[in-house]
Parts: C-alpha cells; structure tokens; sequence
C-alpha cells in the first residue's frame, strides 16, 4: 500500500477514535489559558497587609481558614495543598472539596472564600476527573493519536506540493536535455 493512501486511511479512521476525548481536553484547555483572566475559573490572589515571611503559625493560619463556613474544613486531611504567595502575603489553603481560603500571613485575617474550578477543569483536561485508567487508558492514546494525525496531515498537505516541485525539476532537466542535444544536433557537420 502506497504511504499516502495507508496515511488517508490513518489520518481518516484515527480522527474518529480520538475526536471524544480532544474535544474535552481542547475545551479545558482554552479554559485552562483563561485562568487568570475569569475570576469563576480560579479566584484571583488577594494582597495581605505586608508581605514576606509569615508572622503567623501554619497552625495558626489553619485555624482562621477554619472559621470559613463554606470551606468546611475540619482537620488538615480537608486540605488538599497550601499554597503560600510571599510576595503578596498570603497564605491559600485549598480544600479537597475545591473551596480555597485566602488568609493574611501577618494578621489572621480571611481575605478570600471562593470555589475554586481550575483543578476541576484541569483533571478534565487530562481524563484524571473520570479515574486514573481513563487517563492512561484513553486520554493518553488519544494524545498520541492526535500526535499520529499531525504527521500525517503534514505529509498529506505537502506530499502535492512537493510532487509539483519535483515535476518542474523534472520538466527544466528534460528541457535543458532537450536544448543541448538540439546545440550539439546544430554543432555535428553534415556527412
């Protein structure tokens, strides 16, 4: 089978199997860019009084991001990462249910309570919101077809451009062979 016929067909079958899974990730994706820009996404990072090295304990800081009713949060196994922002003096206490409480490093106080979607968003974008198996099982096949479906629509898009090119190559050879066996034809002397 001729290569550009097998990629037709690869490039053909291959973008239904993957089509499913890169629309989510694409989707997430864009979502993902757009982090910074939609409060909704992920909330943006709210300035302590001062920043620099915390005054304040962990503990501390855990027991005032505790006073946040919708956060929930218990014990430290609610937490699912603490995030502490120096420059802006904050600390973000990210809960395993995705509320984050932002907490002034220096004074205690909750800045900041909101849902955060951005980690939501992001386990779609790479198949970990369904289970570890569709990750690995789906959402990485589909990445590698989608990796397949590159190549071989850069092949198919520049296979006509180069055979064009190797046609006016070959037209110019045949034409030059053409003038200079005519020059030589001219140049014998007749017998």
């Amino acid at each position: 089978m001729k290569p550009q016929l097998l990629f037709r067909k690869i490039h053909h079958w291959g973008s239904i199997f993957v089509a499913l899974p890169l629309m989510l990730m694409i989707g997430a994706g864009i979502f993902l860019m757009l982090k910074k820009e939609f409060d909704w996404i992920q909330p943006p990072t709210i300035e302590g009084s001062e920043a620099g090295i915390p005054t304040l304990s962990v503990a501390e800081l855990f027991e005032a991001a505790k006073t946040a009713p919708d956060a929930n949060f218990d014990s430290w196994d609610d937490l699912d990462r603490l995030d502490f922002k120096l420059g802006k003096g904050v600390a973000k206490f990210v809960g395993v249910n995705n509320w984050e409480v932002q907490v002034d490093t220096h004074t205690g106080a909750v800045l900041q309570v909101s849902f955060r979607r951005s980690d939501i968003i992001e386990s779609l974008h790479d198949g970990s919101f369904f289970s570890d198996g569709v990750k690995l099982f789906l959402f990485l096949p589909a990445g590698i077809g989608l990796f397949i479906l590159w190549c071989t629509g850069l092949y198919l898009f520049f296979l006509p451009h180069l055979k064009n090119r190797q046609k006016k190559q070959n037209k110019k050879k045949l034409t030059k062979l053409a003038e200079s066996q005519t020059v030589e034809g001219a140049r014998q002397p007749a017998e």
